[in-house]
């Protein structure tokens, strides 16, 4: 098995694949390729002024994390990410998450906690103005933040694409003052936490935050086929 290397990684994302490979999965993941349908080499090649080969090679990578189909002598497929992916991505964020902030309430640092502060009075402030476009921003932010504070690059690292896996549904649950309200509170909770130093209350905290998104989301999945 090959050694996870975190430097290889951030220099990927760089390369010429690498941004290939990003554009296209960040399109997947926006909903512009819709499931089932065919990622073309040329005409993607085209469209980001791109040979085949760094296409082909990001498409490979996409099949590898479940986004893409390649079926042989035909082409490559939208797989997506499902429902059932989302409810899976926030379970195991929902321990991820609750580790991290154990974690954060050893190695944060007084920056951080004043970065931290500054991003809950702004999300308030915006929530008044339903901002929800500065909301998401914010919310990005506050993890982002918690998981460097964990310090650890590996769990920053796997929390980091979770969290970018399920953005544009994080978009619609926030895009709910209640929820957008009660997130807030929640991260407030969570960086008392934090200060405090209590790891077992930041622990249960930021894993009852996940879990509550969660229920947010089957809300929101039971409103939809209501109106069907």
């Amino acid at each position: 098995m090959e050694e996870f290397n975190l430097q290889k990684e951030v220099a990927d994302k760089y390369s010429l694949r690498g941004r290939v490979f990003t554009k296209i999965r960040e399109d997947i993941l926006a909903g512009v390729y819709k499931e089932n349908e065919e990622l073309k080499e040329a005409t993607l090649g085209k469209e980001l002024g791109v040979s085949r080969t760094p296409v082909r090679e990001a498409l490979r990578q996409l099949e590898l994390e479940g986004l893409v189909t390649i079926i042989p002598n035909k082409g490559a497929y939208v797989t997506g990410i499902t429902k059932k992916d989302i409810h899976d991505i926030y379970a195991i964020r929902s321990y991820l998450e609750g580790l991290c902030a154990r974690w954060a309430c050893e190695h944060i640092t007084r920056e951080q906690i004043e970065a931290l502060d500054e991003t809950i009075y702004l999300s308030a402030f915006h929530a008044r103005r339903s901002h929800n476009d500065q909301l998401v921003e914010l919310d990005n932010k506050f993890h982002e933040l918690i998981y460097k504070a964990s310090g650890s690059k590996i769990l920053n690292h796997v929390l980091s694409d979770f969290h970018h896996y399920v953005e544009r549904i994080r978009k619609v649950s926030l895009s709910s003052t209640n929820r957008a309200t009660k997130s807030i509170r929640e991260h407030e909770a969570i960086l008392e936490a934090i200060k405090k130093r209590d790891e077992d209350l930041a622990e249960s905290l930021a894993h009852e935050h996940i879990m509550n998104t969660i229920l947010n989301i089957n809300h929101i999945d039971e409103e939809e086929k209501g109106t069907e």
